[in-house]
């Protein structure tokens, strides 16, 4: 069946709601307005104003009633506007959410999913085009998940209700007219291991979220070229499948990853070391990372563009790792 990914993430809320009483959802007009990518549309509606709460503006008071709520029982789905947002509920997020399981002992857990959009690619400028679902993926605690296709927002969000302990879930904005196809009747969401989304053998290009379309694109260019890429979706960035990573990285012996935050400290950057790590003796060239510009994002759209990781200049990388640039 093919369908958005926007249609997607609504198709993952509605079954959510109707499987499980304790399910309800909570944001900042995700309830009249239909939520602001319109994901949540027609909740309301079907399911009334318990389960579907448009909250105040203020994200650390109700990520906060969400923690609290999954300590009472429930299982709140918490969905915040945008990830820049997110900040003013970091606290709650590393003094409570990650961390009270571990100061209780393991008396508590905190079974909370939190949603969020992120992403440039907009011009919505530089304080709402972020990527910092790195940031998250440095908290022990939680689990950090990226779907990047149809068929994972789908299924990612049952899986990560199931979870005892939080589970924030990054959706990159531009993804959300995506169309793909999903099963009907989906079965449950892996949301453990990283995919293999195309074989190679000359290259590794590593990625996830909003990025995976643009890897995939230079993936199908690159083999005009002679060049076979294999095309690793990351899925999960806390826990990090690094064993598929490294296996690809032993096949291809070359690994480019691709992260749209900034290069400094970015998840890429992790991904790099972990590699480097464990197949230093397996890579014939340096692992090389394509990120966005270190300046805050312009609102100009060929500026925006410009600082945006981009299918040339992945493209341009790999060839020059294969020694064709």
């Amino acid at each position: 069946m093919k369908t958005t990914y926007r249609e997607a993430a609504r198709a993952a809320l509605r079954e959510a709601l109707q499987g499980d009483p304790r399910v309800f959802l909570m944001g900042e007009d995700v309830g009249r307005y239909g939520g602001s990518y319109a994901v949540s549309h027609g909740l309301l509606e079907e399911f009334g104003p318990d389960r579907v709460r448009d909250t105040p503006l203020s994200e650390s008071a109700f990520l906060g009633a969400g923690i609290g709520a999954a300590l009472g029982g429930m299982r709140p789905i918490v969905e915040i506007m945008t990830v820049n947002f997110s900040l003013l509920a970091l606290d709650q997020v590393v003094n409570n959410a990650a961390t009270l399981r571990h100061m209780s002992g393991g008396q508590l857990s905190v079974p909370l999913v939190v949603r969020m959009a992120t992403g440039g690619g907009r011009q919505l400028a530089a304080q709402h085009s972020h990527s910092l679902e790195g940031w998250y993926a440095h908290i022990p605690g939680i689990r950090v998940l990226a779907p990047a296709t149809v068929a994972d927002v789908r299924t990612m969000l049952g899986a990560a209700l199931r979870e005892p302990d939080p589970v924030f879930i990054f959706e990159h904005a531009l993804l959300y007219p995506m169309e793909g196809e999903v099963d009907e009747h989906p079965g449950p969401a892996d949301i453990r291991h990283a995919a293999v989304r195309r074989p190679g053998r000359d290259l590794s290009l590593i990625s996830f979220g909003g990025s995976l379309p643009k890897i995939i694109e230079a993936a199908d260019r690159l083999a005009t070229d002679g060049i076979s890429a294999e095309v690793i979706d990351l899925r999960s960035l806390r826990p990090l499948d690094i064993a598929t990573v490294t296996a690809s990285v032993e096949r291809t012996h070359r690994a480019l990853v691709v992260d749209e935050a900034w290069r400094t400290g970015s998840f890429a950057a992790e991904v790099s070391a972990q590699i480097m790590e464990r197949c230093f003796y397996q890579l014939d060239a340096p692992v090389a990372r394509v990120c966005s510009a270190e300046v805050p994002m312009p609102y100009a759209g060929h500026l925006e563009y410009a600082a945006l990781p981009q299918t040339d200049g992945i493209v341009q990388t790999a060839r020059e790792m294969c020694g064709r640039g």
